[in-house]
């Protein structure tokens, strides 16, 4: 696989174009077509905040990160794996695989468009296949961005209250932001 650059750390010096071109030149390797026995727990966890840990310890190298979060795969019966075409191995996840820590919109109403950082750098267009869903818990409803193949990233807080203010300015019923011409309701159903 050919090296590229990792995205920007921050998405406040990009343009939407920009980031849309970033996205399509992500080429991820062929996980689903991957399909080697399991070889055991990969002793590694995804903790509720993005950190990724292995034995216990935090991983510090974010280019680890992000190539481990290339190989990562959610299976069918909702578990998580790392795969390779010659090893499958299980890693844990507290909640979900990855973080929206960023939020880039440009436009208004039906011709906005949003684009999220995840904690491992990586870059996902809100539109009609990569949508929210919102889990209703005891501290508040928990919002969740579809990032590619069952692999959801929960949207940090502060995103959250970023877009729900965005949504309120503009008064749509029921609350919600277009992005791609996709309505996000930001509401259970």
């Amino acid at each position: 696989m050919p090296e590229r650059a990792p995205p920007p750390d921050d998405l406040a010096g990009l343009s939407l174009a920009e980031i849309a071109r970033l996205v399509e030149e992500k080429r991820l390797p062929p996980v689903e077509t991957w399909n080697p026995k399991h070889c055991g727990h990969s002793a590694m966890r995804i903790a509720r905040d993005g950190t990724w840990f292995h034995e216990g310890s935090p991983i510090g190298r974010a280019a680890m990160v992000r190539l481990f979060s290339t190989v990562l795969r959610r299976e069918p019966d909702g578990s998580h794996v790392l795969v390779t075409p010659a090893e499958k191995l299980t890693i844990d996840v507290e909640d979900a695989a990855f973080v929206a820590v960023e939020m880039r919109t440009e436009g208004e109403k039906s011709e906005r468009r949003i684009a999220f950082r995840l904690n491992t750098g990586d870059l996902v267009e809100a539109d009609e296949g990569h949508g929210l869903r919102f889990e209703q818990r005891e501290d508040g409803p928990h919002p969740y961005l579809h990032v590619r193949a069952g692999l959801e990233a929960l949207i940090a807080r502060p995103v959250y209250y970023e877009m729900a203010e965005i949504a309120l300015d503009e008064g749509l019923e029921p609350p919600g932001l277009w992005s791609n011409g996709a309505f996000l309701a930001l509401t259970a159903p």
